[in-house]
């Protein structure tokens, strides 16, 4: 039975592979210092929406970070609150500040059951809660904080992947625009009285992305190709990404969204790279995806 990898999710502490055939699914989780070597097989397919396998199995182009054909994604965005088409969810929610680096702080909301999670699929390295209730609420509390402290609702991959070798060192440094930020935030009017406010906390990833000391990337896979190899040791994970220090000694990233829906079977660990990999000047990646 043909297993198709369906991205990257993480748990509290930890990166997951997650996998599907079928209707079938299982994850596998992992770890700092593994080996990881896999080779692509035959095309890449839809991997399906909300459970349900694509009726068609429609191929996915190989550079889209969307695993998803178009008549699935629509079913996917169907059921989104980030796409706005949910309106009555009854859960709380959860407005956040998150910092991917200096002067880069978007805000957001996040179902509270998922804890930090969506954080870490975003690859945040610091964030704070500002508040919870419901949901209507927690999205006008968003859109208040956007317009009045000019920060975004999304920031792109390769803006975070830039900079992530050349962290501030000191926890308290990395906090510093989001403690300014919460303090600002706070301090408005007009938020929903629904909307409980939280207490400032700055939530340190780093350790948990094994950010410290990570080496300038010195390029990123643009797409996997049938009997690509990608091999090396995992030095590095923050949303989507796996940094990987291939055989030669070279840090180089993939982005684990361009894997989802390929059948990926095990290579060689110390195989050469063979997929194509797009090379960055001093590690800055702007504007590839």
């Amino acid at each position: 039975m043909a297993w198709q990898c369906a991205g990257l999710t993480w748990t509290r502490t930890q990166p997951v592979l997650r996998w599907v055939s079928g209707r079938a699914r299982r994850d596998s989780a992992v770890a700092y210092g593994q080996e990881i070597a896999f080779r692509a097989v035959g095309q890449r397919r839809c991997t399906g929406a909300r459970g349900n396998v694509c009726a068609v199995g429609a191929v996915v182009p190989g550079r889209s970070t969307g695993r998803l054909c178009p008549e699935c994604a629509r079913l996917d965005r169907a059921h989104s609150v980030a796409a706005d088409t949910v309106a009555d969810d009854p859960r709380p929610y959860r407005v956040y500040l998150a910092w991917f680096g200096p002067g880069m702080v978007k805000v957001g909301i996040t179902a509270e059951e998922r804890g930090a999670a969506r954080l870490l699929e975003q690859g945040a390295v610091v964030f704070s809660w500002l508040g919870r209730g419901p949901l209507m609420a927690a999205r006008r509390t968003e859109e208040l904080l956007r317009a009045a402290l000019g920060v975004p609702d999304r920031i792109p991959y390769a803006r975070k992947r830039a900079v992530r070798a050349e962290l501030p060192v000191a926890e308290e440094e990395r906090a510093a625009e989001i403690t300014a930020l919460y303090a600002q935030a706070t301090g408005l009017a007009g938020w929903p009285e629904a909307l409980e406010r939280l207490g400032f906390e700055a939530v340190d990833h780093v350790e948990a992305f094994g950010l410290g000391g990570l080496p300038a990337a010195w390029g990123v896979v643009r797409e996997l190709v049938d009997g690509g190899i990608v091999a090396g040791r995992l030095v590095a994970a923050a949303g989507p990404d796996l940094h990987l220090r291939a055989h030669d000694g070279r840090v180089f990233v993939v982005d684990t969204r361009l894997m989802s829906g390929w059948e990926l079977v095990g290579a060689e660990p110390r195989s050469p790279v063979t997929v194509p990999v797009d090379e960055l000047p001093h590690g800055v990646q702007d504007g590839l995806f």
